[in-house]
């Protein structure tokens, strides 16, 4: 198959569903590990054609979603700066932080700008010399490259008005997290084919083998997931526990080479707090000493101060696949997209949202 129309249709995903129902024997724990493959999944109602033993739970595959309150808040004091032009992804404007957000921020007075690239930013900081250009740098592995290069372009146009404030996670380290935890349901995972198109599948081997728990990359449309549960499903009932590329058409066991030795050449590997997950060592990057000059918590003396998240927020639970958005109690009551209290709800991404736009009805 070459096209998207033909991985959207219905009687190959119909014909997948129904040779998963026939290899199964007992009930499996499934996890998808991004929030893309997770809008599709309540999208297409891919979770209601599987048998009932089968459950796809939700992981923390939204960057947006696991970046912690401290840095929203770190933002927000940046972009009442008045030196500042604050830069942002159109969907972290709305996740809140202890107190507010980037886009009450901006609605009192802050500079603050969504844009498409990081090298949007860099091309605002060499527009406006006199002010100080902040990008917020977001993401797992997929992002990192683009936002390496923008700190390579910036240092090679001399341009000292240019900085980002980074949470970029990785997911390896998040996934040994979850398999970690003694309250830990999950059997296998679908890993995200965009991540592994960038950092190739080495680094889920060592996984795999260490907690006995198959990874099968996985694409993002409705063929594509439902190959990829089957893929697990086969090897969990077979006992084997190894990593599959049902993703062939875009990873490669390598990954992006090229892109691997940008992000290489900018960041090193640090520990990262994870909104609702806690600190986890490795688990991040972080600018390299040699750059430092490019990182704004360093050139702004920002504090690290651990912000609170709502009480009645349980999206922790919800991105260790431990419950479902329906599970908490204030879904769509008191959290809804227009007045979120946590960042599942805010994102495109986000389990929360997907539940809320495609599921809330049936509650």
């Amino acid at each position: 198959m070459k096209y998207v129309d033909e991985y959207r249709d219905a009687a190959p995903a119909r014909r997948l569903a129904q040779e998963i129902a026939r290899r199964v024997t007992r009930p499996w724990a499934i996890m998808e590990i991004c929030g893309g493959q997770t809008h599709s999944i309540v999208k297409f109602g891919l979770d209601e054609l599987l048998p009932p033993s089968i459950t796809l739970v939700h992981g923390p595959g939204c960057p947006v979603c696991v970046t912690p309150v401290e840095l929203i808040d770190a933002a927000v004091a940046l972009a009442a700066r008045r030196e500042v032009i604050l830069c942002s992804f159109g969907d972290m404007l709305r996740v809140p932080g202890s107190t507010t957000d980037l886009l009450t921020a901006r609605a009192r007075g802050g500079d603050v700008r969504m844009v498409y690239s990081p090298l949007d930013a860099v091309a605002l900081a060499a527009q406006n010399l006199a002010r100080e250009v902040v990008f917020f740098a977001v993401g797992f592995e997929t992002t990192a490259p683009a936002n390496a290069l923008a700190v390579l372009q910036a240092q090679k146009l001399g341009l000292r008005n240019f900085t980002l404030l980074v949470s970029h996670v990785l997911v390896p380290p998040a996934i040994a997290a979850i398999l970690s935890a003694p309250d830990n349901r999950v059997q296998g995972f679908l890993a995200a084919g965009h991540v592994c198109a960038v950092m190739g599948t080495a680094e889920y081997g060592p996984l795999a083998e260490r907690f006995r728990v198959p990874m099968v990359v996985t694409g993002f449309e409705p063929v594509d997931i439902l190959h990829g549960v089957l893929c697990c499903i086969e090897q969990l009932e077979e006992g084997r526990a190894e990593v599959a590329n049902a993703y062939a058409r875009a990873v490669r066991p390598e990954g992006n080479v090229r892109a691997m030795e940008a992000i290489r050449a900018v960041f090193e590997v640090t520990d990262r707090n994870w909104r609702g997950l806690g600190m986890i060592p490795a688990s991040g990057y972080a600018l390299r000493a040699e750059l430092r000059a490019f990182d704004a918590v360093t050139k702004f003396g920002l504090g690290g101060g651990g912000g609170r998240e709502d009480a009645d927020c349980i999206s922790g639970q919800i991105m260790r696949g431990i419950k479902k958005p329906h599970d908490c109690p204030v879904f769509g009551i008191r959290c809804t997209p227009e007045h979120p209290l946590g960042a599942p709800m805010v994102s495109t991404e986000g389990a929360c949202a997907a539940y809320y736009r495609y599921r809330l009805r049936g509650r």
